[in-house]
């Protein structure tokens, strides 16, 4: 049985040792941040990071993680304060969010290896496919959390996870309901 650290907590999977993360996670964890994707042929949303390293759980088995450190968009940050995340949302890069928690944990692991890198840098490291085009933002976000890393920036919070639809409704008003009709004769 495979044994190995997920988002800070020791797991043992009673499963398979050849199955691949991903489903482990997804399946068995309870962990499904981490998108489905196709078995090699993914575009990425399938991103953990195993050691620091970004990977693509789809493509590593259990027996491969043995006595690793595995972390996924859930353990990355449950508030939403990850600079990355953060970036995300302020420099909207974020469209239908399939690819997000990839490239989010690409981004992370990125950062967390090289604190400043170039353009260049960014664009080689990000090998994620986002359907809905938002690369032009990433070089942007990816920089901007660098800044905030070196604390050369700060950026306001994104929304904490749970708030309610009213709440929301008051920061964005497309979310509010029309004003009940009233048919007069009632």
């Amino acid at each position: 049985m495979p044994r190995m650290t997920v988002n800070d907590r020791p797991v043992e999977f009673d499963l398979d040792p050849e199955m691949p993360l991903l489903y482990a996670l997804r399946e068995a964890a309870n962990l499904t941040g981490t998108k489905s994707c196709g078995g090699g042929d993914c575009v990425g949303a399938c991103m953990v990071l195993v050691d620091g390293t970004a990977l693509r759980s789809c493509l590593i088995t259990l027996a491969e993680c043995e006595g690793r450190f595995i972390t996924t968009i859930e353990g990355l940050s449950r508030d939403r304060s990850h600079p990355v995340q953060q970036a995300m949302v302020a420099e909207q890069a974020i469209q239908c969010g399939y690819c997000t928690p990839g490239i989010v944990i690409a981004a992370a692991g990125l950062l967390q290896r090289n604190a400043s890198p170039s353009k260049v840098e960014i664009e080689e490291a990000i090998t994620n496919l986002c359907r809905c085009g938002v690369y032009p933002r990433l070089v942007r976000v990816i920089q901007r959390a660098s800044r905030v890393i070196q604390r050369g920036e700060s950026i306001g919070a994104a929304p904490a996870p749970g708030i309610s639809a009213a709440d929301a409704a008051e920061s964005v008003p497309a979310l509010r309901r029309p004003p009940a009709e009233t048919d007069g004769g009632s």
